[in-house]
């Protein structure tokens, strides 16, 4: 899976990029199809960050989280949970679409 992680009007420490990667790097177990996760970090005066997480999976599906807030650590953990909650109902979706056997003709 490809990583990045990019900022803008803010420094990115190695233990944001650590704790970005580390969260990020859970999201196959709910959706394995995907292959590539790009990170945002927006600063801004105010001392608001505003992350945004976009996970691109195969057949050119994205899953885009947004979260703001005064932590940047509390808003990369809150952006990953919405994009799992669209995991899981992507993959619940899958599922259920299934066609299951012809019943038996008597």
């Amino acid at each position: 899976m490809l990583f990045t992680i990019s900022g803008k009007h803010i420094e990115i420490t190695q233990a944001i990029k650590e704790h970005a990667e580390e969260k990020t790097s859970k999201l196959p177990k709910y959706y394995n199809s995907i292959n590539q996760v790009e990170v945002i970090i927006d600063g801004s005066e105010g001392g608001n960050v505003s992350v945004e997480i976009i996970a691109r999976a195969e057949h050119s599906k994205v899953f885009v989280g947004t979260e703001t807030g005064e932590d940047a650590y509390r808003s990369i953990d809150m952006a990953v949970h919405k994009i799992e909650s669209q995991l899981r109902k992507v993959k619940s979706k899958e599922r259920d679409n299934k066609h299951t056997g012809t019943a038996e003709l008597a």
